[in-house]
C-alpha cells in the first residue's frame, strides 16, 4: 500500500524499510528529469527533512522524506536514467529506501483517496 505525503513524495513500507519516490503528479510538474540523487546511505533525515534532489529543464527541487529514518540505498539507476522518474514514478523511479526510526509516522501520510482528493481541492 502506498502513502503520500503533501508534498507530493510517495513511501511504500515493507517491514522496517521504506522505499521513497516523488508522485506522478509531482513529476509531470517537474517535467523532463535530467538529474536524480538522494542523500549518501547512512544519512539520518526528519519527516519533512531534506533526502534528495531532482533536477528538471524546468527546475531544481528538494525531495523530502516524509518519515524519519536512515537512508540505506539510493537509486543508482537514476544517475544513468532520471527520466525514469517521469516513466515510472511509482515503480522503477524510486529515489531511496530507508530504514523506519519510528513506523507510527507513517500513520499520519495520506492513502491514495486522500492524496487525489488534495490535489483536486487545488
Amino acid at each position: 500500500m502506498l502513502h503520500f505525503s503533501k508534498s507530493h513524495e510517495w513511501i511504500r513500507v515493507e517491514g522496517d524499510i521504506a522505499t521513497v519516490g516523488i508522485t506522478a503528479h509531482a513529476a509531470e510538474q517537474l517535467g523532463d528529469l535530467v538529474f536524480a540523487e538522494a542523500e549518501a546511505a547512512g544519512t539520518q533525515v526528519s519527516a519533512g527533512g531534506q533526502a534528495a534532489t531532482v533536477e528538471s529543464v524546468k527546475a531544481a527541487s528538494e525531495v523530502y522524506s516524509p518519515v524519519s529514518g536512515e537512508i540505506v540505498e539510493g537509486n543508482a539507476e537514476l544517475a544513468t536514467d532520471p527520466a525514469l522518474i517521469n516513466s515510472d514514478p511509482l515503480g522503477a523511479g524510486w529515489l531511496f529506501k530507508l530504514r523506519l526510526s519510528d513506523p507510527a509516522e507513517v500513520g499520519a501520510l495520506m492513502d491514495e483517496d486522500a492524496y487525489n482528493a488534495m490535489l483536486l481541492a487545488g
